[in-house]
């Protein structure tokens, strides 16, 4: 191995081309790679939505919710399964596996939807079922609001003109526009004027099926001449079907417009959105969980001035809200760092070795490598991501090391008197053993991540693999190109200036350090058990470390949950989120604030807090939060929570705490067991919000039928019902066309009949001879208290308690204390988690698998590399050493444990054991070539090696600089995490390496120095056949 590698410092025509080869692989690699900004994730869930309309939660969660989710759940690729069962609507959430394929999953639930769907009620519409991501808010939403056009008609041009165009968008998923402002044929009902013109619903119903039909009527045919054929059966027009006829008798014509009133409207009108304070129309448009999403907005941004040109005369099209500017900010940051810790490396070499010649090594090898990596990325399908250029900036430091520690050892040589390609040639066969072995670690630390799976498994193997490229890259490089250069440019120089003044400091600091030493290898006991209890020391520091999932990043954008009092009308609830609307705005760093109300959950509202740009306002989003929860905690009639958008792909939507109590018990029982959970989780004062999705405080009215005397009156049950349904419940009837469009026909009791339960005495229905009977004559109302909306998980009843830590508590503080709680649940309840936590809970073990990978792989691999069991533990002794020191910032809450910090530690390892392994293979040389013992070996290697130990750690440290105090805004907190934990713990662990690893060498390592005189005499043997 040795001697091909020499033929590259005699051939430098074949180095150069090796060189110019990966420049070229790399350059063309690096046009072609895509931009995103994390490696590809693909975390969907599919959605699957029954509508019952006018149905009850529980009639619902029995008819429709629990037949379906027993037949999905046998469906393959599926994590866990959430359901909501409310009035008029099942939804339920399938959540799949991290990268299951969602066209799969979806073949396969809609499979098992056929198979039950004979079983639901035949009232119930057809399920709907589509794909989104498991994030919480969609990539891009746009606001449409307009002074001449009402929401119906805005809505009903988005959905014509605009949604089709953003679809036709690669990698769009949908385009929704957010509310239930559908354009429908509306039929106002006056029930005093169907009662005195004798129509009862039925009639209504009856008429608008026979009166508005479609027909294929075929064609005729004659010897030589076909015609196709048309019925006009359908009604197109609102006069039509205001003129169309319900009732007659005799003479007398009864039409729609003589017992109500027709007019385009909405099919519901529970949701409004408002935009900064006005009435808007919004559109969401969700990206496909495999597309990539800059390229995708990129697409959509570039349509949007063609859309706003085309708007409707009095309507503005506005972007109110883009993922993809933080993304490019924080994309931007990472490309800034990158060059920032090149020049800075670059010039921290200069300034080191004190020659540009003996700069032009490392400064050359650094790119090269760079760029080569490239290349290797390209052939793995990786991309350039926010992780993978954070993996490159890493490098620098095992990349830099390569050139220092072959240029050091060639002016050692040269400074000795010998030739520049004699001196290279002597740095090849005494490091070329190291600096494979150096790169092979590195290699071996990361391999791991690629077989751990989950979410750390999906972002980070990119990252890993990257640095392990990087670093084959700089080990060929190091072994081809930097020899090479070495002997061409290298010369016997003087120091002078600052130069001389770093190698006269360099020179002082080793001879400073070689005293120390020797005085502490006279204390090598001592320094031993230091090391033992640094050892057990990295147990109890990891445990005092607060733990979450990632750290919070200034992405500019919050979100904000609220819900009203159950029987919350929309009118009320837009009173009070017009409050939430104004809190959100009073403050001066944020841009736009909108608002949505009602849609799927008619008490509710959501809303959002854009911030102004990163450079025009002072406060993150961080200190925002709590000044904004606090704002929006004291609108009455609203629970509201603020949340932080997760800054992970993958990890779900909604607050960080999602703590599951699941059970068989019927939902009171659950109820009750959480509502103790949840009395004890606000009184801790670890939560700045938390709430329960299970309530019983909704009043519902339940009209009860005297049987006997609907009997007696001739009432037929079944059309009791569906009368009921067609004055009350907004259900359709069939549809008409309107230019080429089809829209619901929607037959409804005007609401100024049906603002108070006693009003339904006053609807009629038809008796059995045909007369009409007042509802009063043969029911009554009562009411009573029921759950809002009946949850159900992996289906069970269950409550889900949503929530938000108080600042300075991490969330595995905060679910340690609700898993404490729930050891009182009694016998048959379970626990469980959702979004966030249920990602931090499923990860927490998964690094600490790949570590205990690295570290056997490495010790395997140094073990078969030196032929020995003993010599790699000795190198090994480096790393404990440098996670201590790391770890003890943890403990001091400096960082959090999250799964940044934690593959910092894994790329920590794989830096710092190159000090272990340049001292313990420089020493095992010496004991063979010279005969010294292990402890004089040890000292003299020490001695040597101290200036290329030194200056790899300054060059990692320096590399982190832009990192930890360069960059701001979104990403920047990850960034800061990861670096430190590398750069505190290089340079903690270099202290201690340099005394701890020596002082176990001489108890451990093997004696070699017996080896030099069978050495000799082998090559005295060999002499006379040379």
């Amino acid at each position: 191995m040795k001697n091909a590698l020499l033929r590259f410092v005699e051939r430098p025509v074949l180095a150069t081309v090796v060189s110019l080869v990966i420049l070229l692989l790399g350059l063309q690699a690096m046009s072609r790679l895509t931009i995103r900004e994390y490696p590809e994730v693909s975390a969907a869930r599919v959605i699957v939505n029954t509508p019952y309309i006018g149905a009850d939660a529980e009639l619902v969660r029995g008819f429709i919710t629990t037949p379906l989710e027993q037949s999905i759940s046998s469906a393959e690729g599926i994590d866990y399964l959430q359901s909501t069962s409310g009035q008029g609507q099942s939804s339920i959430e399938v959540y799949l596996d991290l990268n299951y394929d969602p066209n799969d999953a979806v073949a396969q639930i809609l499979s098992k939807i056929n198979q039950v769907s004979n079983q639901l009620p035949p009232e119930a519409e057809n399920s709907i079922v589509y794909v989104v991501t498991q994030d919480e808010t969609d990539a891009l939403y746009l606001s449409f609001q307009s002074e001449t056009l009402n929401p119906e008609e805005i809505t009903d041009y988005l959905n014509r003109a605009v949604r089709p165009r953003i679809e036709t968008v690669d990698g769009v998923q949908e385009a929704r526009v957010q509310g239930d402002q559908q354009l429908a044929l509306r039929v106002w009902l006056d029930p005093r004027r169907m009662a005195a013109l004798d129509v009862a619903p039925s009639d209504v119903r009856a008429a608008l099926e026979a009166g508005n039909t479609l027909a294929a009527v075929g064609e005729t045919k004659g010897s030589t001449f076909t015609l196709p054929l048309d019925a006009d059966t359908d009604i197109d027009s609102v006069e039509a079907f205001a003129e169309l006829i319900v009732r007659q008798t005799g003479d007398a014509i009864i039409r729609l417009s003589d017992i109500g009133r027709v007019a385009l409207g909405s099919e519901a009108y529970g949701s409004s959105t408002f935009v900064n304070g006005r009435p808007a129309v919004f559109m969401e448009v969700e990206v496909s969980p495999e597309a990539n999403l800059l390229s995708t907005i990129e697409g959509v941004r570039a349509i949007i001035p063609d859309i706003q040109a085309g708007l409707p005369a009095g309507t503005v099209g506005t972007v109110v809200y883009d993922a993809t500017v933080a993304i490019d900010e924080n994309i931007g940051e990472v490309v800034s760092a990158l060059w920032q810790a090149l020049l800075i490396v670059t010039a921290v070499i200069l300034l080191f070795l004190g020659s540009w010649r003996s700069a032009l090594v490392p400064t050359v090898a650094m790119p090269l490598a760079i760029v080569g990596t490239f290349f290797l990325m390209s052939m793995l399908g990786y991309s350039i991501n926010l992780l993978t250029l954070l993996a490159l900036i890493l490098a620098i430091g095992t990349i830099v090391d390569d050139g220092v520690v072959m240029v050091e050892n060639a002016e050692r040589h040269i400074e000795n008197g010998d030739d520049p390609e004699t001196a290279a040639k002597k740095t090849v066969k005494e490091l070329a053993t190291s600096v494979i072995a150096m790169n092979v670690v590195v290699i071996a630390v990361f391999a791991p991540v690629g077989f751990v799976g989950g979410l750390t498994g999906t972002l980070f193997t990119e990252f890993s693999y990257t640095i392990a490229g990087a670093t084959l890259m700089s080990g060929v490089i190091g072994l081809t190109l930097a020899p090479m250069m070495c002997a061409k440019l290298l010369r016997k120089h003087e120091k002078k200036g600052p130069a001389k003044w770093v190698d006269d400091g360099f020179r002082k600091t080793a001879d400073a350090y070689g005293r120390a030493l020797s005085r502490a290898l006279d204390a090598r006991w001592l320094l031993i058990g230091l090391g033992a209890a640094i050892l057990v020391s990295c147990w109890f520091l990891y445990q005092a470390a607060e733990n979450e999932l990632a750290p919070a990043e200034d992405d500019g954008f919050l979100l904000v949950q609220a819900e009203g009092d159950p029987n919350t009308s929309i009118d009320q609830l837009e009173r009070w989120s017009a409050q939430l609307g104004e809190a959100i705005q009073s403050f001066d760093s944020v841009e736009m604030a909108f608002v949505n109300n009602g849609g799927d959950a008619a008490t509710a509202a959501s809303g959002g807090a854009v911030m102004k740009d990163w450079g025009d306002r002072e406060e993150s989003q961080q200190d925002l939060q709590p000044r904004l929860q606090a704002a929006v905690s004291g609108i009455a009639g609203l629970r509201a929570q603020v949340i932080e958008p997760p800054t992970l792909p993958g990890a779900g939507g909604g607050p960080p705490v999602q703590f599951v109590i699941g059970s068989i018990d019927q939902p009171r029982g659950v109820f009750e067991q959480s509502e103790v959970i949840l009395r004890a989780a606000r009184e801790s004062g670890l939560f700045q919000s938390i709430n329960s999705d299970l309530r019983f405080d909704r009043a519902r009215g339940e009209l009860i039928v005297d049987r006997d005397k609907a009997s007696a009156l001739g009432i037929d049950i079944g059309t009791l019902g569906q009368d009921l349904s067609t004055l009350l419940s907004e259900g359709y009837v069939n549809y008409f066309s309107l230019d080429d469009r089809s829209y619901r026909v929607i037959p409804q009791v005007d609401r100024s009949f049906r603002l108070t339960p006693e009003q339904l005495g006053d609807y009629y229905v038809r008796g059995g001879a045909g007369q009409l009977v007042p509802l009063s004559s043969f029911t009554e109302v009562s009411t009573e208290v029921r759950p809002s909306d009946l949850t159900r998980f992996n289906q069970l009843n269950a409550a889900i308690l949503s929530g938000v830590p108080a600042e300075g508590v991490a969330l595995g503080e905060a679910l340690e204390f609700l898993e404490a709680q729930a050891e009182r649940l009694p016998a048959g309840y379970t626990v469980d988690y959702a979004g966030v936590s249920r990602q931090f809970v499923e990860q927490g073990s998964t690094i600490a698998v790949a570590f205990a990978l690295a570290i056997v792989l490495v010790y395997l691999t140094l073990a078969a590399q030196y032929e020995s069991f003993r010599d790699p533990a000795v190198m090994l002794v480096s790393v404990p050493m440098s996670l201590a020191g790391a770890l003890l910032f943890f403990a001091l809450g400096v960082v959090s444990a999250n799964i940044y910090t934690q593959i910092g530690l894994l790329a920590l390892s794989g830096s710092i054991i190159r000090h272990g392994i340049l001292l313990v293979e420089f020493a095992n040389t010496i004991q063979e070539d010279e005969g010294l013992g292990r402890r004089e070996a040890m000292e003299k290697a020490a001695a040597l090696r101290l200036r290329s130990i030194l200056m790899t750690t300054i060059g990692t440290l320096v590399g982190m600089i832009p990192l930890l105090i360069g960059s701001s805004g979104p990403g920047a907190n990850s960034r800061f995490a990861i670096s430190f934990v590398l750069g505190v713990g290089m340079a903690i662990g270099t202290v201690f390496t340099l005394f701890i690893v020596p002082a176990i060498y001489t108890v451990v390592a093997s004696d070699r120095s017996a080896r030099r005189g069978g050495m000799q005499a082998k090559s005295a043997q060999a002499a006379p056949a040379e």
